[in-house]
């Protein structure tokens, strides 16, 4: 495996281990994020039933968004199965477009990429990514949202400005 791939995987690996230690406080943000947003946009859009639904949703979105980044399934998205074509396929999926970020993170993972590193150098080379780059794929849903707010992206918004804000 390639240093520049080890790298990636400890980088998914110290974001999961970051967002599962924090994730009471994570789903606390998280709410209060749609609480802040719902009452500056979508006050009149959501009734008492609909905006329990988008708690749920961005608690949903939440666990979701941790086991993404999960050891154990990392060979889910780094397995020799996983094509390029499968990835530029999930990049054309998502709501937002992602495929700017995930090259500026590449460009981050091999410019720090070193040969030979310790299991210590690794996880702090991983630490220094996510400080530099934050984690894959807020930026890109942020700034999707904040540029065409829609209420049916609020739950992955909400989720990703928690999830950067307990990480920076």
């Amino acid at each position: 495996m390639s240093e520049a791939k080890l790298l990636l995987n400890a980088y998914y690996e110290a974001l999961y281990d970051q967002l599962e230690a924090k994730k009471d406080i994570l789903a606390t943000r998280t709410q209060e994020i749609l609480r802040e947003e719902t009452m500056k946009r979508w006050r009149e859009g959501l009734d008492e039933e609909k905006y329990g639904a988008y708690q749920d949703a961005c608690l949903a979105f939440l666990d979701e968004r941790i086991e993404t980044y999960n050891p154990v399934g990392i060979q889910y998205t780094f397995d020799r199965i996983r094509s390029r074509e499968a990835i530029e396929l999930e990049l054309q999926l998502d709501w937002y477009d992602s495929h700017a970020e995930w090259e500026a993170l590449m460009e981050a993972v091999y410019s720090k990429a070193e040969a030979g590193v310790t299991d210590e150098r690794m996880v702090e080379l991983a630490d220094e990514l996510i400080e530099e780059v934050g984690a894959f794929p807020d930026k890109s849903i942020i700034s999707t949202y904040e540029a065409k707010p829609d209420l049916r992206k609020l739950p992955d918004y909400a989720v990703a400005r928690a999830i950067e804000e307990i990480i920076r």
